[in-house]
């Protein structure tokens, strides 16, 4: 006999045993050990944080669209966000084609949430393509190409087809096999019976072979929720039927309940592709399965030019389709961040582009005054040929106040977790305001690494004093420079 301590919840107790049922003992606890379930926390708030990740929209009141002080993760600009309120009116209302909308304002005002503000109140179902200015050079591409490319991105069209399917339940599978008919020991797959039960009823169908392939690949079983298109044969499980809900006490199942209406209905499939989508399909050469084909295919450039012949075909192939309902187009948004890079080449391009029948929506923001368009002598506002100029709405944004300063920074150091006092939020605001915004809102990380550095939770004062003394912004450094000799000029 052995003596034995159990501790069970922090309670003692000794019992007495032989060796043969301590060796069962200690089997069975390795393997409830081994069997033991730890719950994997969720790493869906782990997300990084942009700059922008706080904008949800541009702050208006639903009712009369006066911007609030403070909405959606904006913070002033109220002239600014009113008139974006307007636009998004305007591309709603379909009345903004051929027009584009100038965000123009000292850096660091918000011309970009501005902008994703506008994609914000848009919605998800309607594109927005954001791009930089200097994206358009390229040495394999031409910048005419690129911009097209940006364009028809910014294009959405949704297209409803109607398909009759089946829908329901599984509640018989069988697959019929019979001989092979080249011989030999192996058997062939004749057809599937297949029994599918709905609210209504239920329908038995007799499947071609090649359909079992698409079953396989669904991994459909009796209890699943499917579909079978009945002109494609295309197969597609939707879920397991709830009536299996209660079949197992952990199971990583999506249950779906039970199709309503006949088994065999016509079914509405909506999709939502961009006319770059449309281009890069029909552009993808389908050459053959030979060894040449092969050679061809790799020998070629991954990054080609889509032709204007393919692009005028897809325009009809889709005016074709407008006008039978069966799709609809969806002007986006396309935003050209640093608008000023483009050269006049670019500018021409612009103008013909804006007065096409397919056309999105461009905002277009720059921080320059006067200066030079680029690849010329001329000067003009903002960098922007006059004619392309008056083709646009124009949108001052102002550069903001310290209480302002404040709010933004208390609102990012919320989105990045980080505690700060108030008195440090002033501090930060009056960096702000001496130097610029963005060198104060980088601020807040390093500033939280020296407070946990100190065993403290929240950022305070002097946390933000001896960040601001490690570095260095860009006008303090510009000044540096200025007075200091030994660098290279």
């Amino acid at each position: 006999m052995i003596l034995i301590l159990l501790v069970v919840d922090d309670q003692h107790q000794f019992i007495c045993c032989p060796a043969e049922q301590l060796i069962l003992i200690i089997i069975s606890l390795l393997l409830f050990q081994t069997k033991q379930i730890e719950e994997v926390q969720s790493t869906s708030k782990a997300t990084r944080v942009s700059a922008h990740t706080h904008i949800k929209g541009l702050g208006l009141d639903s009712t009369t669209g006066i911007a609030s002080p403070v909405g959606s993760g904006l913070v002033g600009q109220e002239k600014a966000r009113e008139a974006c309120g307007l636009v998004v009116d305007l591309i709603r209302s379909r009345k903004m084609a051929g027009r584009a909308l100038l965000l123009a304002g000292a850096p660091g005002t918000g011309k970009t949430a501005l902008a994703l503000g506008i994609s914000q109140e848009l919605g998800p179902k309607v594109p927005f393509c954001p791009m930089v200015g200097s994206e358009v050079f390229s040495s394999e591409v031409k910048k005419t190409e690129i911009l097209m490319e940006h364009f028809r991105r910014a294009i959405g069209l949704r297209i409803r087809e109607s398909k009759e399917v089946y829908e329901g339940e599984v509640t018989e599978l069988t697959v019929e096999e019979t001989e092979d008919p080249l011989g030999g020991y192996g058997r062939s797959i004749s057809h599937v019976v297949i029994t599918l039960k709905s609210t209504k009823g239920s329908k038995t169908l007799k499947l071609d072979p090649s359909i079992h392939d698409g079953l396989t690949k669904e991994g459909v079983s009796v209890g699943d929720v499917m579909y079978i298109e009945a002109n494609s044969g295309a197969v597609k499980r939707v879920g397991r039927s709830d009536a299996y809900a209660t079949e197992f006490d952990l199971e990583a199942e999506e249950y779906v309940p039970l199709p309503k209406g006949d088994v065999h209905k016509k079914k509405e499939v909506v999709q939502d592709v961009t006319l770059h989508d449309l281009d890069v399909a029909n552009a993808r050469p389908q050459g053959g399965k030979d060894v040449m084909s092969l050679m061809a295919a790799m020998g070629k450039s991954k990054k080609t030019e889509i032709t204007e012949k393919l692009r005028t075909e897809i325009n009809r192939v889709v005016n074709r389709y407008i006008d039978q309902g069966v799709a609809e187009l969806i002007p986006g948004v396309l935003f050209i961040d640093e608008v000023h890079m483009l050269d006049i080449e670019c500018f021409t391009y612009l103008n013909r582009s804006l007065e096409s029948t397919l056309s999105p929506i461009v905002v277009f923001a720059t921080n320059r005054g006067v200066c030079h368009i680029r690849g010329t002598d001329v000067l003009s506002p903002h960098g922007i040929p006059v004619d392309l100029l008056d083709r646009m709405l124009i949108i001052r944004t102002l550069p903001y106040n310290a209480d302002e300063m404040v709010q933004i920074l208390s609102l990012r150091a919320t989105v990045e977790n980080i505690e700060v006092e108030e008195s440090a939020l002033r501090l930060l605001s009056d960096i702000g305001a001496r130097t610029s915004l963005r060198y104060a809102v980088q601020m807040l990380t390093p500033a939280r690494i020296v407070a946990e550095t100190c065993g403290r939770m929240a950022i305070t004062e002097e946390d933000v004093k001896d960040v601001d003394t490690l570095f260095l912004d860009g006008k303090a450094s510009g000044q540096m420079l200025a007075k200091s000799e030994g660098y290279m000029s």
